[in-house]
């Protein structure tokens, strides 16, 4: 519908927002060539600096913190656990552009497993911050490794970004893959070849 906004969440909602923080946003606009005091961009700093502080809640959380709870019976499972096709964004660091991919991670228990979901909330609790993607696939990648002492770790990240798609050479329909190996998917080749696999790839 023409001239609404879709209601913003408690999270943004509550959020106090600085003077300091609006009027830099206004100044970013006035810059840009429009005028932040007309109607329809009135509201749009506190709207940008609460929707800024959502992209980044990451830098409020520690990610390790959803691989704390693990569960050491497995019945004696002792193969691959793979979440592929995991979505996320992000912001690059360069241009606060936005980072739209989807994320494959893997690993080779040694003796304990963690909730599958914990893999998505690592990811996410990373992404939430700016980040290139080299950085973001290692840091998933550590983090898993640090935290299960797993045999093998695997992260694969497919992403598109604003700040080839939006600027620069703009150029649409193309992606970035980033990947890490640790362990038995660094050192040995046919248990790569089998991860990678499981992923598509």
């Amino acid at each position: 519908m023409t001239g609404t906004t879709e209601p913003e969440d408690d999270f943004a909602n509550k959020l106090p927002v600085p003077e300091e923080v609006e009027e830099a946003i206004r100044t970013l606009v006035r810059w840009a060539g429009d005028d932040p005091a007309r109607e329809g961009l009135r509201d749009t700093p506190k709207r940008v600096a609460r929707a800024w502080k959502e992209y980044c809640q990451g830098y409020g959380e520690d990610p390790g913190h959803h691989l704390d709870r693990v569960f050491e019976e497995v019945g004696g499972y002792d193969d691959i656990v793979l979440l592929k096709d995991i979505p996320f964004q992000s912001h690059c660091e360069h241009h606060l552009a936005p980072i739209v991919g989807r994320a494959a991670i893997a690993y080779l228990p040694k003796n304990r497993v963690v909730g599958i979901s914990k893999l998505a909330r690592v990811l996410h609790g990373f992404a939430r911050r700016l980040q290139v993607q080299e950085r973001l696939t290692a840091q998933v990648a550590d983090c898993i490794w640090d935290h299960l002492q797993p045999q093998g770790v695997a992260v694969v990240i497919e992403a598109a970004h604003g700040c080839m798609t939006g600027r620069g050479v703009r150029t649409h329909g193309v992606s970035m893959t980033t990947s890490r190996m640790m362990g038995v998917f660094r050192d040995d080749e046919r248990s790569r070849r089998e991860v990678l696999a499981l992923m598509g790839y």
